[in-house]
């Protein structure tokens, strides 16, 4: 955990185990204050009422998502998800503030006394809350709790993020873009309680200066990706001036592709066309790659099996953890190497402020497909092509440059210094009150 200088009073960082985007934040923000995450939907923050409400909620999601990514059998599951996660249009510019239905259930659920628990703690231990999940921040701020702060971990978001009465609510959001901003406020929470500050990304890939690893990362990534420099010779004198001189050692392995599973594990099939797809790549050292299980041993199991049916089992790394804290480690770990990151678009599209370039499957509910068209418009991910021939053409983009300019895109067009805006906010708010 980093040694910043913690905060002036206790500070809760907490999120529940959905999938991993709000784990992941919590993490983020927890290692940039200095604090232990918390986990809300299990004791000592749930109540058993709240434990029971929580795992119905998860098993409803994981379930709904590896459904409907099923040919066939999937589309009714497809079809509620796009239902209870649609997304309004944002234009033409108009009140949203209305509660949906979504937003109704989670109300009923305070005033039966879900989270009550949670805002207990908080009050008996003087705490601030910073949550990177929408529950938490509203059933704390509807007790009357002050010091409350939400972080939001999706490019645009449904309206169960804000409170029935946003106009009210003390909710302070951190929003990852600037349409967050704009959505949270046709919601009715009021602007000055809404900060742009980017996606908390691990400080540990960020560092802070010239010379921290985000940007000596990003020059030994280019040296891989670009080996010819056409895409370095493109840039401006200004633009290569920016970056450091990747080392010498820097090109001699590989590019290295990192395939992530989401939490949820609804990406398996696709994982299996991949390693067919990159098997002749990988076995002339063309490539190199990485499998992300996260915690689950199962999933690890199939990868391997899959990476042997292809023939590259002894070439292919799996990452798999014990929990998510160890996970959060060794993905950080991970990505410092990577080149190339294949995921969907979860919340780690944001990952491409990194300076690391995203190959993206299709995505799966409505917040995927906003986190899709942000990224894609900021020039930071390409979209997959077929999956059984991923070889050729992550190799053809690689000597186009393609990738490589992903690369400088994203570090130059995405925020990265999300968790560091957050501690600084939740530092001030504590002092100040």
């Amino acid at each position: 955990m980093s040694r910043n200088a913690a905060p002036a009073k206790k500070v809760f960082v907490t999120a529940p185990s959905m999938g991993y985007g709000h784990l992941r934040a919590a993490f983020s923000v927890a290692e940039a204050l200095g604090v232990r995450p918390l986990r809300s939907d299990l004791p000592p923050l749930a109540s058993p009422g709240d434990l029971k409400t929580w795992n119905r909620i998860r098993l409803f999601y994981e379930r709904a998502s590896r459904l409907s990514t099923q040919r066939g059998i999937g589309a009714p599951a497809a079809a509620f998800l796009e239902w209870i996660t649609s997304i309004a249009p944002l234009h033409p510019e108009r009140d949203l503030s209305l509660p949906t239905r979504s937003a109704h259930t989670l109300e009923r659920l305070a005033a039966q006394g879900f989270g009550r628990h949670l805002a207990a703690r908080l009050a008996a231990e003087d705490a601030a809350l910073v949550s990177t999940f929408y529950a938490e921040a509203i059933v704390a701020d509807r007790a009357g709790r002050e010091g409350v702060h939400c972080v939001v971990t999706d490019a645009d978001v449904n309206r169960v993020w804000a409170p029935m009465r946003g106009a009210r609510s003390r909710i302070r959001y951190f929003a990852p873009t600037r349409r967050v901003v704009r959505r949270l406020s046709a919601y009715g929470v009021p602007g000055e309680h809404v900060t742009f500050t980017g996606f908390p990304l691990p400080p540990s890939l960020v560092g802070t200066g010239d010379e921290g690893p985000l940007l000596k990362n990003l020059a030994a990534r280019l040296a891989r990706l670009d080996p010819r420099g056409i895409f370095r010779a493109r840039l401006r004198a200004k633009a290569r001036g920016h970056l450091l001189p990747a080392p010498r050692s820097a090109a001699s392995r590989p590019p290295l592709v990192v395939f992530a599973i989401g939490g949820a594990g609804a990406q398996m099939d696709l994982a299996r066309a991949v390693l067919h797809g990159l098997r002749d790549a990988v076995r002339a050292d063309r490539l190199g790659l990485a499998l992300v299980a996260g915690t689950r041993k199962e999933v690890a199991a199939r990868l391997g099996s899959y990476a042997d049916d292809a023939g590259i089992a002894e070439r292919t790394r799996i990452l798999v953890a014990p929990d998510f804290a160890s996970y959060y480690r060794a993905f950080n770990d991970l990505l410092a190497e990577a080149d190339v990151l294949w995921t969907k678009p979860s919340e780690l599209v944001f990952y491409g402020g990194l300076g690391l370039p995203l190959v993206l499957s299709p995505p799966v509910g409505v917040q995927e497909r906003a986190n899709l068209r942000w990224i894609l418009d900021r020039g930071a991910a390409v979209r997959q092509g077929e999956a059984r021939h991923a070889g050729s053409w992550l190799l053809e983009r690689i000597e186009d440059g393609l990738l490589a300019g992903a690369a400088f895109s994203g570090h130059m067009r995405l925020p990265y210094d999300g968790s560091r805006r957050i501690a600084q906010a939740v530092r001030q708010g504590r002092e100040d009150a």
